[in-house]
């Protein structure tokens, strides 16, 4: 029989898909570690490594290579007006231009330089020192580069508070305890050393480092939470100036004991990410240790790892972590989908990897949720305090596509992690990273809390990917746990049909997660709401087929799904489609088509977009992984449908001879 155009352009279709996934496959493949896990790199805007240098200048003790090495990254960097932005494309950001500009300061350029006159009059445009964050502008305090008293106070003795009262520590999101903590003896000790009067920056005040006008500002209404919480900030500023605090010394033992317990045999640092681990080491130096001290040397190494060299230039960045659970995990789901045998030596070693890195170990989490059993992952190498829901559930997808070399021991993990993430279900039905009903607004408004984290409310995101290991498992939509969470997502859609997305980038990433996990556990893709949320997807599509979307969307949600075409979010946008659709369709066929176009030669992607979030509007990340794991996951899910295509009429033919009559 000749074959028609249509059945020829398919074969041809699935021989370059079959190329490129196994092409992918053996890069991601390339990169695994001998231990068996991978670790990919965070790529994150300058801040971490302003922060960095500015550390060792606040310790007296900076190597020149390395800020030599470390300016050449931060000049790469800088954008045409002559600041940094937080993410790929977007525009100048206050916190990390003045960090740039004071970085550069230091390490020897001359002010009334071009470059440098261009970066201040950008400061100066931008409002100035006096528009940064909190945190920013406490490490220009500790280097007497501004006034500490226009700082929000942060007493020591929230961490004697018990846990029933309603603005104790565990309140409050773990990474924002992490910082806090430490915080709060820093905010005891006020440990200034003033940088040499040649290095002041007194010109990126518009009027002046004295004035009246800096600091905390006050709403014009009278009665607000957040006029509330300044004037408890007066009163608490007061009762620092006390010559007598009754409580202080057990505060400040608790606080010591608190992050002690925190640095100590199995972390990696204070949360094992960055901020946190920089404020614990000045805390601990103000409370007179010293690297003499075996934890406090620990911490400084748990820092110091943090590092990248670049050997092309000879630069120096700093990553925010270590994500070799997040890596690993989505590699391993990445290759056993696209073929990778489950029983492959390779996949085995690293399924064992990520069992041995279960943590049965009780960690914050359990002040808000009294659950009996320990179980969970957490993102970094080693941070037992902290094992997450979203790792947890990306960790239990990956161990139900693969092999351990001890089956019991496999099964077991995956029933009792199960029960743990399910432990963690918020009021509302919705699921959260790190903590459990960790939601109370108010304290949005408190003086410190403008990172824009300071709470870890349930997220669309992480609870679809719930929704999608809890179908994979075997639960129903008629399972209460489900049920509720079902519901939590109904109620989050927006009016178009999409997901906001906390964790990544964004509506995009939401919708996604949203229609995998909503489909896994049994949802009717013809339901309205969710053929409103596979319309949206396609509607967003680009011209050249591909996907899009940058972080502006968090900032005017007008701007969302708008944006040049990256790997990642083409992924996404057709796992999402994918989902609720079968057949070939357009849509689909274009945006694989792009994937394949714009695969490289090593068989990974090319991606520059930002496709993470840390804390929006302020912290953002691109995940190196993703553009390994994510189309190959989307190329291979397409392949499966052509394969299901290609078969179909066979089986036709196959049951309509079983059911003729015989001759």
């Amino acid at each position: 029989m000749k074959e028609t155009s249509g059945e020829r352009t398919d074969i041809k279709l699935a021989e370059e898909l079959d190329r490129a996934i196994a092409k992918a496959r053996q890069a991601l493949f390339a990169l695994q570690s001998p231990e068996g896990y991978w670790s990919f790199e965070l790529h994150v805007d300058v801040l971490t490594l302003c922060d960095y240098l500015l550390y060792y200048h606040w310790r007296g003790k900076v190597d020149e290579k390395k800020q030599e090495q470390a300016v050449r990254h931060l000049l790469k960097e800088r954008l045409p007006d002559g600041g940094w932005n937080l993410y790929h494309g977007g525009p100048s950001e206050i916190n990390l231009t003045v960090k740039g500009y004071l970085v550069l300061k230091l390490a020897g350029h001359d002010p009334e330089s071009p470059e440098m006159r261009k970066t201040r009059e950008t400061i100066l445009r931008l409002g100035g020192v006096d528009r940064m964050n909190t945190y920013s502008k406490l490490m220009l305090a500790l280097l007497g580069l501004y006034p500490w008293r226009c700082l929000p106070c942060i007493p020591c003795e929230m961490t004697l508070l018990p846990n029933w009262f309603p603005f104790n520590i565990y309140e409050l999101s773990s990474w924002s305890r992490n910082m806090v903590a430490p915080l709060s003896i820093i905010n005891h000790f006020r440990p200034i050393r003033p940088l040499p009067e040649r290095f002041r920056i007194d010109e990126l005040y518009p009027e002046g480092p004295d004035s009246p006008r800096l600091g905390l500002h006050r709403d014009k209404q009278w009665f607000t939470t957040r006029n509330f919480f300044l004037t408890l900030d007066r009163a608490l500023k007061i009762h620092e100036g006390l010559p007598f605090k009754p409580l202080r010394k057990a505060a400040l033992k608790t606080a010591e004991r608190w992050i002690l317990e925190r640095i100590g045999e199995g972390s990696d640092g204070m949360g094992a990410i960055f901020p946190a681990m920089v404020y614990t080491l000045i805390a601990l130096e103000a409370l007179g240790y010293d690297e003499s001290h075996p934890l406090f040397a620990k911490a400084l190494k748990d820092l110091q790892d943090l590092e990248v060299a670049e050997p092309t230039d000879d630069s120096l960045r700093v990553r925010p972590c270590f994500s070799p659970t997040w890596d690993t995990a989505i590699s391993i789901l990445s290759l056993t989908q696209s073929g990778a045998s489950p029983n492959d030596p390779r996949i085995v070693k690293a399924v064992d990897w990520l069992l041995d890195k279960e943590i049965r170990r009780f960690g914050d989490w359990r002040v808000k949720n009294p659950y009996p059993e320990a179980s969970g992952w957490a993102f970094e190498f080693n941070n037992e305090f902290y094992p997450d829901v979203d790792d947890t559930a990306m960790v239990l997808l990956a161990l139900h596509s693969a092999r351990a070399s001890d089956s019991k021991r496999h099964r077991e993990t995956i029933e009792r992690a199960t029960r743990w993430t399910l432990s963690f279900q918020c009021k509302n039905g919705g699921f959260a990273a790190f903590d459990k009903d960790v939601t109370k607004p108010w304290l949005e408004k408190i003086p410190f809390a403008d990172h824009n984290a300071i709470l870890d409310p349930p997220s669309n995101c992480i609870s679809g990917r719930i929704l999608e290991w809890l179908g994979r498992a075997g639960f129903d939509r008629d399972h209460p746990a489900v049920k509720r969470t079902v519901e939590f997502l109904r109620a989050e859609q927006d009016e178009d049909g999409s997901w906001f997305g906390r964790w990544g980038v964004n509506y995009i990433y939401g919708t996604w997660q949203a229609l995998r996990g909503l489909r896994a556990v049994g949802i009717p893709p013809e339901e309205p709401w969710m053929r409103k949320a596979v319309d949206w997807l396609k509607s967003r599509q680009n011209p050249d087929g591909g996907w899009g979307e940058t972080a502006v969307s968090y900032e005017d949600p007008r701007l969302k799904a708008k944006g040049p075409s990256g790997p990642s979010q083409t992924a996404w946008a057709l796992l999402g489609i994918m989902a609720c659709e079968e057949g070939d369709r357009e849509s689909l066929r274009r945006g694989i088509d792009y994937l394949l176009r714009t695969q490289a030669p090593d068989g990974a992607w090319p991606e520059t977009t930002t496709n993470g979030a840390g804390f929006p509007k302020v912290y953002y990340l691109r995940y190196d992984v993703y553009r390994y794991t994510w189309p190959l996951l989307a190329l291979a899910e397409y392949r499966k449908r052509l394969a299901r295509a290609e078969a179909a009429p066979q089986k036709a033919a196959e049951k309509g001879l079983a059911a003729a009559p015989a001759a």
